[in-house]
């Protein structure tokens, strides 16, 4: 993979990570909390309903939750501008090594927690976030 080519797939990253801050953070307010709640019925599979947003404690927990992968994607948006023409493999190591992190951590939850589904979902969030990330850059 080029220096080039992973520069670009890391704004890719970036984005996937990152898209789902403002979502989570709609959910803060029942007014706006649709698309979390249906994000959320989405990834508890299979869709029913029974996810919602009454409860002041998931609405926090979405405000919490978009917060942190807002920022995540815009750190990740970041690092390819500011720090990966320094260092592009260690670059890509990091953003692989937190895609992972999270990947294990969250996938490990949700089957605790009773939705293995979202396991299955984030195996495809994950692939697409990692893309070809996952290949040293030829110099």
């Amino acid at each position: 993979m080029t220096k080039s080519f992973a520069k670009t797939y890391l704004k890719i990253t970036a984005f996937v990570v990152g898209c789902f801050g403002p979502i989570f953070f709609f959910g803060t307010m029942l007014e706006t909390s649709e698309p979390a709640r249906w994000s959320l019925d989405l990834l508890s599979w299979p869709l029913d309903g029974l996810q919602d947003y009454q409860a002041p404690t998931t609405r926090f927990l979405s405000a919490l939750t978009g917060g942190f992968l807002f920022g995540w994607g815009v750190c990740i948006w970041f690092l390819q501008q500011w720090v990966y023409d320094l260092a592009p493999n260690e670059t890509r190591k990091a953003v692989v090594a937190g895609l992972l992190a999270w990947f294990f951590l969250d996938s490990a939850g949700s089957i605790a927690s009773g939705n293995a589904s979202n396991a299955f979902i984030n195996i495809l969030v994950l692939l697409l976030a990692v893309g070809p990330l996952w290949k040293p850059i030829k110099h």
